[in-house]
């Protein structure tokens, strides 16, 4: 059954809990290609009913990824060879053009049936967003969405992107996900156009508070709030 919600993603209302169990997987650190074969699988027995709507949370070794939008300007336009600094590039069918993952950042990939949780993708990506925008709150720290540029914004004079949202739904079944920029290097997304936004400026939480953050409890509140905004209890980790 899908959840029933009063939320709606326009106006950051809060989802009514109705105790789905979904199971909550994480890994510490897993390199891009493992965890994305691993979201593959997850797909396949999440589609057979053999796997209950499920989050991954982990961190990658440095990769930058391609999405779907993405323009040979926006990274170099070669999967085959490795980028500037050695880091590894893989193309991927998920929506968005070209983002960098590393140590420091947190990802989440949701395996879920989709019309469990809501009418469409532009609805999930607003969901997702929103799981972001209130574990931020926590740290005191505003996001924000902008206007056909998905993930979460900060500041407003110069506004930075602190997190990126990507997906892709696999005969209804949703992979791929969002990244949240903890205490990740920012270095590396001055080798890419960041999501293929010309002048957009990448920031961490870490670079807002001015201070160390404990990455294990920006999990741990990921993951509460995941499983606010989408009515799940976890069953398991």
């Amino acid at each position: 059954m899908r959840p029933t919600a009063s939320y709606d993603p326009g106006t950051g209302g809060t989802l009514v809990v109705t105790g789905v169990p979904g199971v909550l997987i994480q890994h510490e650190r897993l390199d891009y290609e493992t965890a994305w074969a691993h979201q593959r699988r997850l797909v396949d027995e999440r589609l057979t009913g053999q796997q209950p709507d499920t989050l991954l949370l982990l961190e990658h070794d440095p990769v930058f990824t391609v999405g779907r939008r993405a323009l040979a300007e926006h990274w170099g336009g070669d999967e085959e060879a490795t980028h500037v600094s050695g880091i590894p590039v893989y193309r991927t069918e998920r929506g968005g053009s070209v983002t960098y993952h590393g140590p420091g950042q947190l990802v989440g990939y949701p395996i879920l049936k989709l019309n469990r949780f809501c009418e469409g993708p532009k609805t999930y990506v607003r969901m997702l967003e929103e799981v972001i925008i209130l574990a931020l709150a926590r740290w005191d720290i505003t996001g924000r969405r902008a206007e056909k540029l998905p993930g979460v914004w900060v500041g407003d004079e110069r506004p930075a992107k602190i997190a990126v949202v990507g997906t892709r739904i696999e005969r209804g079944i949703t992979m791929h996900g969002f990244a949240l920029n903890v205490a990740v290097d920012l270095a590396p997304f001055a080798h890419i156009v960041p999501c293929g936004i010309a002048g957009c400026r990448v920031t961490s939480m870490a670079e807002m508070l001015e201070d160390p953050v404990d990455p294990s409890e920006v999990r741990r509140c990921v993951a509460e709030r995941f499983a606010d905004v989408f009515g799940l209890e976890w069953t398991r980790s």
